[in-house]
């Protein structure tokens, strides 16, 4: 006899551009030990940071179309640029669908910083959008916010396997300009970055603050689907990996990161249709 829908364990489909939602991966795991995760990695096309806004909201639906076809009950969208300017358009397109999204933790960092100096590292499609116009204006009034565009990090996170040199750099540019600005907190506004944050963390003075809302966001998953926790940690199924590019990249992240030997499948690009728009 089948489980009951009510009682059977949870489907959350997560995706992104490329590794970085595999932070939030972890932390959903964490919450929700129980849940079957389905991750997609569109590695075809990461990253998404520099793409126009029509071209990500295309692609995001049809993301999303492909693990709601898997039987998603959730879909977490687990990159700060495809929230910031998709997700209204996802929940009104499936407005009997479930998404949670994740953006750029201004509020807690302007809540924590004790010199009111913030800065936010993120994509450029992310800075721009009026997402985050609105997070600025709606928690950091009396903060000055410093946006800290971070041209090919993304990249150089994911080729970080073959030659860290190039992530090293980045990093320590980065730390330059976060101590010549005197913030005290820093908003990781990218899911990727989470991925080396311990990396940033050492080259920063100790009382910097780096803030991450990966477990918000698996706390908000775990209060709309509204499912116990039935399982120790160490009983979580295994997810299931899938990449529309090269597997490599998000297979060694993986094992790295999460402790995952889960073989990653190869969607082909023929099931998703990869577009053109926007490019």
């Amino acid at each position: 006899m089948a489980t009951p829908t009510s009682v059977r364990a949870p489907r959350i489909g997560i995706f992104d551009s490329g590794i970085g939602g595999l932070s939030v991966l972890r932390a959903v795991r964490q919450r929700l030990p129980q849940a079957q995760c389905h991750y997609l990695a569109d590695s075809q096309f990461t990253p998404w940071g520099d793409r126009a806004p029509a071209w990500v909201v295309a692609r995001c639906q049809q993301v999303s179309q492909h693990l709601m076809a898997e039987g998603a009950d959730l879909v977490l969208v687990a990159c700060n640029t495809a929230t910031t300017q998709a997700i209204t358009a996802l929940r009104a397109r499936w407005p009997q669908h479930r998404f949670v999204g994740i953006e750029p933790g201004i509020k807690p960092a302007a809540q924590a910083s004790r010199n009111h100096r913030v800065a936010v590292m993120a994509t450029s499609g992310t800075l721009r959008s009026a997402r985050m116009r609105q997070l600025v204006a709606d928690h950091a009034q009396r903060t000055w916010v410093l946006h800290l565009p971070c041209p090919g990090l993304v990249q150089a996170i994911e080729a970080a396997w073959h030659d860290p040199s190039a992530l090293h750099a980045q990093l320590d540019t980065l730390a330059r300009q976060l101590r010549h600005a005197e913030v005290d907190t820093v908003v990781l506004g990218c899911t990727h970055y989470p991925l080396v944050a311990d990396s940033l963390r050492q080259r920063l003075e100790p009382q910097v603050m780096l803030i991450d809302t990966a477990d918000a966001v698996a706390r908000r998953v775990a209060s709309l689907l509204a499912v116990p926790s039935t399982a120790a940690p160490g009983d979580c199924p295994p997810p299931r990996l899938m990449a529309t590019g090269s597997p490599q990249t998000l297979q060694q992240a993986a094992r790295h990161w999460l402790g995952l030997t889960t073989e990653v499948q190869v969607l082909a690009l023929a099931e998703l249709n990869p577009l053109t728009a926007g490019r």
